[in-house]
């Protein structure tokens, strides 16, 4: 095994006991053949049977709901990047913004604002969007009433520029295409075509990728050619939208 699939393994092993440890979650990380030009905390995951696909990309990411907050309980574990979490630090966790964003959150309430960096994934609580640090939280107004609305706007890589200016930065890409969307595996021949030949007439370009596992061939429909993450994962919602809700973003030869 090499070094680099070694080390996408701890990952995915670290990230499964980390939520595993957060109140009993019963969880899962997908790794497949066509994901494993990922990170391990890049990949999909599945929480109490619950789907959330990570972001590649975070520009123009902006969402409103409910923040939380958690403190002393889990002060001094590891997050879902390997970090310390530090309950004093300006940090947060979401479910599926890249690790290491920074995030502008503003508490609708009372119009107070703060920047945290996602390090952490969660909260797995139905309507809530972000949790934060006890400091972010404190500063905001969130430790008295547990919860606040509020709207986060992700500004990117924080840095320090010239003159020690921060500056935000997006995503260096780790990697180049060509990509395709997988949105669906079948172990019947005629149905894996007949759904090629209809995403073909309507998006162009669409594939039929033959492998066996555990001595079952599946046949893999895949949609369009993309040059990059972004373009690629901006076409996996588009088909989620039109009803494939299952797709996913693939390297391919």
């Amino acid at each position: 095994m090499s070094l680099k699939r070694i080390y996408y393994s701890f990952l995915l092993l670290f990230l499964a006991l980390l939520l595993g440890a957060c109140g009993g979650y019963r969880t899962r990380v997908i790794d497949t053949p066509e994901n494993s030009h990922l990170k391990g905390h890049q990949k999909p995951y599945t929480v109490n049977g619950e789907r959330y696909e990570p972001m590649l990309r975070s520009e123009g990411f902006v969402q409103e709901g409910v923040a939380s907050w958690y403190g002393e309980k889990f002060h001094g574990r590891k997050t879902s990047n390997g970090e310390i979490y530090d309950m004093y630090a300006m940090t947060a966790a979401h479910k599926t913004l890249p690790l290491g964003v920074t995030v502008k959150v503003r508490h609708l309430g009372s119009g107070k604002e703060t920047e945290v960096r996602v390090n952490d994934r969660g909260p797995f609580v139905k309507g809530r969007i972000i949790d934060l640090s006890l400091a972010a939280a404190t500063k905001l107004g969130v430790v008295g009433p547990g919860t606040a609305p509020v709207r986060i706007e992700a500004l990117g890589f924080r840095q320090i520029g010239e003159a020690g200016k921060v500056e935000y930065r997006r995503l260096d890409s780790y990697d180049s295409g060509p990509f395709a969307i997988q949105v669906g595996a079948f172990g019947v021949a005629a149905n894996a075509e007949r759904l090629r030949a209809d995403l073909e007439g309507r998006y162009g370009v669409a594939t039929v990728e033959q492998e066996r596992v555990g001595g079952t061939l599946f046949h893999r429909v895949r949609v369009g050619r993309y040059e990059s993450l972004l373009a690629a994962d901006q076409a996996r919602a588009s088909l989620a939208a039109a009803g494939h809700g299952n797709g996913f973003v693939v390297a391919i030869d």
